[in-house]
């Protein structure tokens, strides 16, 4: 079984609650690759439940129900505003860009991932290529 490092125990400032088979740890790993934890006793305020965590289950279903929802809908609105905005407007790219952007979330079932971005972002907002003409200091 491979080595792990002792966890960092950080002592909670209101129970100061110490590990024991009552008391609840909270546990999370830090950006070095190390463990921190806490431990918090039943009545302390600090401490996470089980109900803490239905609750907070049950308001992200409710919120992805809503969402769900209303996306068509609003992603039909964004459409049409895009088609009639004019094609010489500055703002095209933009509109371009967030429509594509728009449909890309459609056809998800979570976040639209950091790589869609950037070729979305890319396509629409292409870099500057150096202009071997233009001389600039």
């Amino acid at each position: 079984m491979p080595d792990r490092p002792e966890p960092e125990r950080v002592d909670c400032t209101e129970c100061f609650a110490m590990p024991h088979g009552g008391n609840m740890r909270i546990a999370y790993a830090k950006a070095d690759g190390g463990m921190s934890e806490t431990w918090h006793s039943p009545e302390c305020s600090k401490s996470i439940t089980w109900d803490d965590l239905q609750k907070g289950a049950a308001q992200v279903r409710e919120q992805d129900a809503w969402a769900k929802g209303l996306f068509p809908a609003a992603h039909r609105r964004l459409e049409r505003a895009a088609a009639a905005m004019p094609d010489d407007a500055a703002a095209q790219p933009f509109v371009a860009a967030l429509t594509e952007l728009v449909q890309v979330q459609a056809g998800t079932t979570g976040f639209v991932g950091l790589h869609s971005w950037v070729e979305i972002l890319e396509r629409h907002f292409p870099p500057e290529l150096p202009d071997p003409g233009r001389t600039t200091e």
